[in-house]
């Protein structure tokens, strides 16, 4: 009896997911083709409200479509949450995340006006639209430079630090050389024009005087082009690694996707990935 009242609602459950997070069925690719223009009506509302001549004709409208789309999507959150088995686990990636803050401006600018504006992170959801039209393609490759980014992040971490310390002496070094009359009225305020001028941006707002502080400058400029193309060549050294293909369905515990056709578990929650298809391309 308890399996008979039981078999229903995960039967439901299994619906839910297969609409919600799988694009290989007609309703569940017309429920993320409806989704994504509704995120991009959203997002265009919210940057129509930030101009001022259509916030003061149309304030009222617009107000009433971002509160729409609100409730929209914060019912559309908990269908996700309740779709899968592990809700918590869905809630914590980086699409649980996401599909949050995306809901999350609109209460708060009942409390701290302004924070509206914030919904434009909704465009981030927008990244769906590779799962719902099949690019299995990019999203391989948006799954490789995410490992390529993992794998190098202990390197690139240690030459942040490496930068960090370097633009700390040179900035220290050209308060003394320039010193406050010429502009660099604190050590602080020279390491940030350290930063500026080694990562090749120049302001202009500070500017060296004396020879030697034209000549550090000129060393910190032609160091900056060198010190852009460590990182990307870390990177590059991680995205050469890894060239498994993968595929498009989501795991039914917590919604997580980009698993590779030979795959037995989630790599994002560990669970058994039962009665998924492995189509090849």
């Amino acid at each position: 009896m308890i399996d008979e009242m039981e078999q229903p609602d995960t039967s439901f459950r299994n619906r839910m997911h297969t609409i919600i997070f799988e694009a290989d069925t007609r309703a569940g690719r017309l429920f993320d083709i409806v989704l994504l223009i509704a995120i991009i009506i959203s997002v265009i509302a919210v940057m129509l409200d930030s101009i001022e001549s259509i916030n003061k004709e149309w304030s009222g409208t617009l107000y009433s479509i971002e509160w729409g789309f609100t409730i929209l999507f914060s019912i559309e959150y908990i269908l996700r949450l309740c779709s899968v088995k592990k809700p918590f686990k869905y809630a914590t990636s980086f699409y649980g995340i996401v599909d949050l803050i995306a809901i999350i401006p609109t209460y708060l600018s009942l409390f701290l006006p302004g924070t509206q504006y914030l919904l434009v992170v909704r465009a981030l959801r927008v990244l769906r639209i590779f799962r719902v039209l099949k690019f299995v393609q990019y999203l391989n490759e948006s799954n490789q430079l995410q490992r390529a980014l993992i794998a190098s992040r202990r390197k690139i971490t240690i030459f942040l630090f490496f930068v960090l310390t370097m633009v700390v002496i040179l900035g220290s070094f050209m308060y003394l050389i320039e010193g406050p009359e010429n502009g660099f009225t604190s050590i602080p305020r020279s390491v940030y024009w350290a930063i500026v001028t080694l990562t090749t941006v120049g302001y202009g707002d500070i500017v060296p005087q004396t020879v030697g502080g034209q000549a550090l400058a000129s060393f910190i400029m032609i160091t900056g082009y060198g010190v852009i193309a460590v990182p990307t060549g870390i990177v590059t050294a991680e995205l050469t690694k890894s060239q498994d293909p993968i595929h498009t369905q989501a795991c039914e515990s917590c919604g997580g996707d980009g698993h590779s056709f030979d795959a037995k578990f989630c790599k994002h929650c560990g669970a058994e990935l039962t009665g998924m298809v492995f189509p090849r391309l």
